[in-house]
């Protein structure tokens, strides 16, 4: 108890030395935390995608029944296929003229047959992937009749890439921040140091053991990253009150997500240990530096 109070009382004796510390201790997990709530709503957003994956086959003209029901029946067979859908003209018409929603009078004089009807193929989980995808398009594609046939896995891939681009640059960018981070505490409680040598000295003389001088400026350099850690957890969540005081209705709908993700309850904990843990780290390389002084 009388190490922390000691600690306690140099970042008290050297406030600017200390605030500047944990503002960067802070900033630079803010920035990580930031970051890394966008990629997790990201990765939310492709996996809510990835359940939505379907093939789609347009259709030249409408099947007869005998016809249709040979298609579905041979469609449903297929082990990749989870369920499939006829979609008639009138259907597909249906559907374009309530997506138009206030502007559907534009539809005014048009016929249903402006649309082709279509087969909706809804996949297993399992098979929600590019191979999966590959597999039962090579296998439909022998009908002459399904030769126009889509779906959105090829842009489903890309959204991934470019969330492991970003995944990886949040390694890159935090490593960065932490070095800086590190480097600030570290010199900072060098700082402390030399500003009291003259204390350290006489403590040393009277017979002061090193660990006794030592661990007050370590539990010093944890303390300010336990602060920073807890301002930059603070600071993110407000951040997050923040986005969602706005009217984000409409774009939640349209990525597919229920509400904005905020970080896990381990993540939050990461961010206050990590705190401490650069203060521990910082602190260790600047005593570590005394005693070889």
């Amino acid at each position: 108890m009388q190490m922390i109070l000691r600690a306690w009382r140099s970042m008290r004796q050297s406030p600017f030395l200390s605030v500047a510390t944990i503002t960067t201790v802070a900033v630079a997990l803010t920035l990580m935390a930031i970051f890394g709530a966008f990629v997790g709503n990201l990765q939310e957003m492709a996996r809510r995608w990835s359940r939505d994956v379907q093939v789609v086959i347009y259709l030249d003209q409408p099947p007869g029944q005998k016809t249709l029901r040979t298609w579905l029946d041979h469609i449903e067979r297929q082990p990749e296929v989870e369920r499939v859908t006829f979609v008639s003209q009138p259907e597909a018409f249906n559907r374009f003229r309530q997506r138009l929603g206030d502007d559907a009078d534009l539809l005014a004089g048009m016929t249903p047959d402006i649309l082709p009807a279509s087969l909706e193929i809804r996949l297993q989980e399992d098979f929600r992937n590019r191979q999966g995808v590959a597999t039962l398009a090579n296998t439909l594609r022998s009908n002459p009749a399904f030769a126009d046939m889509r779906h959105g896995q090829d842009w489903l891939e890309r959204f991934e890439s470019v969330i492991r681009l970003l995944r990886a640059s949040s390694v890159v960018l935090g490593g960065v921040l932490l070095f800086a981070s590190l480097f600030v505490v570290a010199n900072t409680i060098r700082l402390t140091l030399y500003a009291r040598r003259d204390e350290i000295e006489v403590m040393a003389l009277v017979g002061a053991t090193p660990f006794f001088i030592r661990v007050p400026f370590v539990l010093e350099g944890i303390m300010q990253g336990v602060i920073g850690g807890g301002v930059a957890l603070t600071s993110s969540y407000l951040l997050y009150r923040a986005a969602l005081s706005q009217d984000m209705a409409v774009w939640l709908r349209a990525t597919g997500l229920e509400q904005l993700l905020f970080l896990s309850p381990s993540a939050q904990v990461l961010i206050v240990v990590g705190g401490g843990a650069l203060g521990l780290a910082g602190s260790l390389i600047a005593v570590f530096r005394l005693g070889r002084a």
